[in-house]
């Protein structure tokens, strides 16, 4: 069995065992009580994305939530990745990582990475990596559909280069394309990461250039 299909069988694994534990998990409340509206997100490092929505001339996705320790600040300490393409888009992703073994005889990695295709509503295409160069669609096989704070995001939960062994949600804006991925590791599981995820796409705020595109 070669790593992406065993990737995708533990998905299937967790996806059932979360269905059948206990008879079936109540389901998260949304519901806001009366006098109390729920908060709108908020960029708390809004300058460094709106360097880089100048930068790519088009709007971009700040995260007003990340997992603890992990922070939005572009250039900060768990910022590991920044990268601009030619073609406008742009991959930003934060890391902590704990390499030492804990109580639990394993350490943990929070690994989220925001993209955008802001030129292109396509999924882009990546190679299979070590000796397969085989062209494949950077994110594949789609689980659904999540709609929070107005977006309508598809779930991927096989995905290539830095989203590898990462779950996706893709969404289309302005005819681009962008993302958000998590690392499907621990202290994460699959039904927790998912919780994260859709908290993460729930506080995104949207930040256009300061200047004309």
């Amino acid at each position: 069995m070669n790593a992406r299909v065993a990737f995708v069988a533990s998905l299937a694994a967790s996806a059932f065992a979360v269905a059948g534990c206990g008879g079936g998990a109540k389901p998260v409340s949304t519901t806001v009580q009366a006098g109390h509206e729920a908060a709108s997100p908020s960029c708390a490092f809004r300058a460094g994305w709106v360097k880089l929505a100048n930068k790519v001339r088009a709007d971009v996705y700040c995260p007003g939530w990340l997992p603890d320790p992990l922070t939005s600040q572009i250039g900060g300490q768990w910022n590991n990745i920044y990268s601009i393409s030619p073609d406008h888009s742009y991959l930003v992703s934060f890391v902590w990582q704990e390499t030492e073994a804990g109580v639990n005889g394993a350490g943990g990695e929070l690994h989220v990475n925001l993209r955008g295709y802001p030129k292109s509503g396509k999924i882009p295409t990546c190679l299979e990596g070590l000796k397969d160069t085989t062209p494949t669609p950077c994110f594949a096989a789609p689980h659904g559909t999540l709609t929070e704070n107005g977006i309508r995001a598809t779930l991927y939960t096989v995905n290539q280069d830095a989203d590898q062994w990462h779950l996706l949600y893709a969404w289309h804006h302005k005819g681009g394309l962008y993302t958000v991925s998590e690392h499907l590791a621990p202290p994460l599981d699959y039904r927790k990461l998912l919780s994260y995820l859709k908290r993460e796409l729930g506080s995104l705020v949207l930040v256009a250039p300061s200047h004309s595109t």
